[in-house]
């Protein structure tokens, strides 16, 4: 007889409160650091991923040990959305990215899951997630490098920001590879505080102010100062606050651009169910089934953007903190959730992430980018296709060169381009190219 607690056993026990904090801990850096690489509220964030994972249990019955939390696939159209439409506009986009996988996960009780892979199969959402990571690599090396995410500005003297971007690269890199434990489980974590520590050393040794002294800014503009650390927005922030919530407005525009995105996430969830299932010794796939864990999904991704936070994913971060602890009851992300909830209402926590120096948020994005990108190839690889043979390399290439080269296709008053338009051509090209010979 199983001497696993009941779930509703873990919601109400000090054990289970205590481990559901130990969950939130490790997703915390990846939940934060979409948000603040996007230019939304962090503390949004928080709490649409804390009421996210809420919803997922409610639609899978309470089932499945899992987290839901800022999904890093949409970084590139948020990103690209805010500067052209503003946060609203790209919100209309997130929640039909929502209503998306709403659509997948009827198709998928309606004629089973076996069509999914046929419609998107690893030709095509490999070459999509590819697209997703490279075409965010400028951003990563301005950032990086001190400036502004388009490199029209300085905001830190470039080597002030290579030396803290250095750490902040560095130590996240040292912990995947060689920590144990929970510190293999949180390395974005780890390394964030290690380039703000190293930031704020160099702000107290005058180091920072003797090398913006003799900065040259050329052509660009010059935003830098003396220190890059100030803790003034965190003095200024109350304690407690409302997160800075913000409703979407109708824009065709953005969700045409953005809902194609959605592919990669949508099969990544699909892995995501198989490796907590493998994990725990369940079968999530049919009990509550894969069209409940995507309808899960979908609806808090949905609600998420109507609030104004990133859309939220499964978190494979927490799984591997599943797998350490062997804690697979699902009352524990009942706690993580409502840990997350609890610190949304917290101003001063949004406040000291808003402190963070750009560089460090950089260094992050050099292996972050880059990592989104290996996925994607990996995901060709995995799937043992002949990339030479004229259909795959005709669907591969056109999605790399289309989605990386920012081609623009106008319709009307709107305009399709970039991971957009190269998730609706590799679709379209599966669907009409003939079999393989």
């Amino acid at each position: 007889m199983s001497t696993q607690p009941s779930t509703t056993d873990y919601v109400f026990s000090s054990r289970g409160s205590l481990v559901g904090a130990q969950m939130l801990f490790v997703a915390f850096g990846a939940l934060v650091l979409v948000p603040l690489l996007t230019g939304l509220d962090p503390n949004v964030a928080l709490f649409t991923a804390g009421v996210g994972t809420l919803i997922f249990q409610f639609v899978t019955k309470r089932m499945v040990p899992i987290f839901l939390a800022s999904s890093f696939a949409f970084i590139a159209p948020i990103i690209h959305g805010v500067s052209a439409w503003g946060i609203p506009g790209t919100m209309c986009g997130l929640v039909a990215a929502g209503f998306f996988y709403v659509a997948l996960s009827i198709c998928i009780k309606t004629f089973g899951a076996g069509f999914l892979n046929k419609l998107l199969p690893p030709v095509v959402v490999g070459p999509v997630i590819m697209v997703i990571g490279l075409v965010l690599a400028p951003v990563a090396v301005h950032m990086a490098m001190g400036r502004t995410g388009d490199g029209s500005a300085w905001l830190v003297p470039q080597k002030t920001a290579m030396i803290v971007a250095g750490v902040a690269l560095l130590v996240t890199v040292l912990t995947s590879i060689l920590g144990k434990g929970w510190l293999r489980l949180i390395p974005i974590l780890i390394g964030i505080t290690a380039g703000y520590l190293a930031a704020l050393i160099l702000d107290a040794t005058g180091v920072s102010a003797s090398i913006q002294a003799g900065f040259d800014p050329g052509s660009l503009k010059n935003f830098t100062g003396p220190a890059m650390v100030s803790f003034q927005p965190l003095l200024d922030a109350p304690w407690f606050a409302m997160p800075q919530f913000v409703l979407p407005e109708w824009n065709l525009e953005a969700i045409i651009f953005i809902v194609p995105v959605a592919i990669a996430p949508a099969i990544e969830h699909f892995g995501d169910i198989l490796a907590i299932g493998t994990v725990t010794g369940k079968d999530f796939i049919k009990n509550p089934g894969i069209h409940r864990t995507m309808l899960g999904d979908g609806i808090a991704t949905a609600f998420a953007s109507l609030l104004g936070g990133p859309p939220n994913t499964t978190y494979s971060e927490v799984t591997g903190a599943v797998t350490l602890t062997r804690m697979f009851n699902p009352g524990i992300m009942t706690w993580a959730a409502i840990f997350a909830i609890t610190l949304a209402f917290i101003g001063k926590m949004g406040a000291l992430l808003q402190t963070i120096p750009v560089p460090v948020m950089g260094g992050i994005m050099l292996l972050l980018f880059g990592a989104i990108t290996v996925v994607g190839l990996n995901t060709l690889v995995k799937a043992g296709e002949d990339l030479t043979e004229a259909r795959n390399l005709t669907i591969v290439a056109l999605i790399l060169v289309c989605g990386i080269g920012g081609m623009v296709l106008p319709f009307g008053a709107f305009t399709l381009g970039g991971i957009g338009l190269a998730g609706v051509i590799g679709v379209v090209l599966n669907l009409i190219l003939p079999g393989k010979r």
